[in-house]
């Protein structure tokens, strides 16, 4: 009796270590780089405000707006992008289905070519072409990534990155405010806060890049900083100068 070999299992130094990290970001990426944004406009915005030698009222005041206008601009921002991107490859999509619809040979030829350029050998790849092709929605599917690059069935949702964007924006945004809200007399508790949060936010960058999760957060701490730091001495400069 004949044995039938089975394909070799994966090595297990292989299998451990051949797992990648989302180098898209999925829902990570946007919602931190959405909470930084909003930590590092409304904490420069409130010091610029506190460095004019205005009223703790005015700080206060100015940090809510700030939290206001910016989540809403952010989440209509990135409904019109999305929507616009999201429209683009529909339409993308229909030309490519009409294609098919009216072409099916030619758009065959054209699949069977795209991977004889990758190296399959001619017969395979045209074998390889009507097989996939037998299924319109699958050979839409396959030339909408070949072509387009695109996935037919993960499209952006318009509604939940502007949900998404509004939501981590004004997370951020709220951190330099919180304390005043919580019964803070005086600038140094709100800047403390805001500056771990984006000490945090950083670290967790690290997730989806190479670097350290100290070298992340230490960066985006000094950047953070420094953007506080600019405004107070401008609102400083700005305050006298209007006084």
């Amino acid at each position: 009796m004949a044995i039938i070999e089975t394909e070799a299992p994966l090595h297990e130094a292989h299998r451990d270590n051949h797992t990648h990290r989302d180098v898209n970001g999925g829902w990570l990426r946007p919602a931190v780089f959405g909470a930084m944004d909003g930590l590092v406009s409304n904490l420069a915005l409130m010091t610029g405000v506190a460095g004019g030698a205005a009223s703790q009222q005015t700080v206060v005041l100015s940090g809510l707006a700030g939290l206001a206008a910016g989540a809403f601009s952010m989440a209509a921002g990135e409904y019109t992008s999305v929507a616009s991107q999201r429209e683009l490859v529909e339409a993308e999509l229909d030309v490519e289905r009409r294609e098919l619809r009216k072409h099916p040979a030619d758009e065959e030829a054209e699949l069977a070519a795209l991977y004889e350029a990758r190296g399959v050998e001619p017969d395979l790849a045209r074998e390889v072409a009507r097989q996939l092709s037998r299924d319109p929605e699958q050979a839409l599917e396959i030339h909408a990534r070949e072509e387009l690059g695109i996935d037919p069935g993960d499209l952006p949702s318009p509604t939940v990155a502007a949900v998404s964007s509004f939501g981590s924006f004004a997370l951020g945004a709220l951190l330099p405010v919180l304390p005043f809200l919580l019964g803070a007399g005086a600038l140094w508790p709100a800047v403390l806060l805001a500056l771990a949060g984006l000490f945090l936010c950083g670290a967790v960058v690290a997730k989806v890049t190479a670097r350290s999760w100290w070298y992340s957060g230490l960066r985006q701490l000094a950047l953070g900083g420094a953007a506080a730091g600019v405004t107070y001495v401008l609102g400083s400069l700005f305050g006298t100068a209007v006084g």
